[in-house]
């Protein structure tokens, strides 16, 4: 493996201010990526992006398309293009039974879940037709395949950032620009600040490993699927799940 993989190329990482996020930009832009780090988290994204070099905080909230619009036209005038798109931005909502869930919450999820990822999608597409080359990765969750109990709008809104990345990377297959998703088991991340200690140890309880990933992990994986090393593989779902994924 090259260690400059990215040399040239400009990325764009959404949720990159903390998380699964945050090491995937520090490692693209260790192998020569620049990289714009996308968070609604304003002062987040300053901090990462201080931490890369080349790296350009976009402060935005990705379940307003004009505004991620906006952030792709910004992007794209400021690095000369878009080669990859990492879509890491990402909630749980509430831990309850489905009979207990608000509705508005439950709608929350899909917003930032599924909508935003969509908003993100849409927008770089262009950008990188425009180039003849694009590597977009969805980050979904072993919770889309399996479904979690008591986490219904996650687990169905991971299972629709499945099927979309399925759909874009078939329709996309011939254009260069190629569309892929991860699906994580549990990482310990800022997100487990969403969640009850019996959700977690439910989570950690379904690994064969019998720990959880790594960031790092998460990231190693990710990059190659956004490298020019992920050449034959479009609309694909790649597990990193300690042994808990069994299709």
């Amino acid at each position: 493996m090259s260690e400059r993989r990215f040399a040239g190329r400009r990325a764009v990482v959404t949720g990159g201010a903390s998380g699964i996020g945050r090491a995937v930009a520090g490692r693209l832009a260790a192998e020569g990526a620049r990289v714009a780090v996308w968070d609604r988290d304003a002062a987040g994204a300053e901090a990462v992006a201080a931490e890369l070099e080349g790296g350009m905080p976009v402060p935005v909230d990705i379940t307003d398309w004009s505004a991620v619009e906006a952030a792709a036209a910004r992007t794209a005038e400021a690095f000369g293009g878009i080669d990859v798109l990492v879509c890491s931005a990402g909630i749980t909502g509430p831990t309850v039974p489905v009979a207990d869930f608000p509705v508005k919450e439950f709608r929350d999820v899909f917003a930032i879940n599924v909508f935003g990822l969509f908003h993100c999608n849409k927008a770089v597409v262009p950008a990188m037709l425009k180039g003849g080359y694009g590597r977009i990765v969805n980050i979904a969750s072993i919770a889309g395949k399996e479904g979690n109990p008591n986490a219904s709008a996650y687990s169905a809104s991971k299972a629709a950032v499945i099927g979309f990345t399925k759909s874009l990377g078939k329709e996309l297959a011939t254009s260069g620009v190629l569309v892929n998703a991860v699906t994580p088991a549990a990482v310990r991340t800022p997100i487990f600040d969403q969640m009850p200690q019996s959700h977690i140890d439910f989570m950690l309880s379904k690994i064969p490993m019998g720990r959880f990933g790594t960031v790092d992990e998460i990231a190693a994986l990710v990059t190659w699927a956004a490298s020019e090393d992920c050449g034959f593989t479009t609309g694909s779902v790649f597990d990193a799940s300690g042994g808990r994924a069994t299709y």
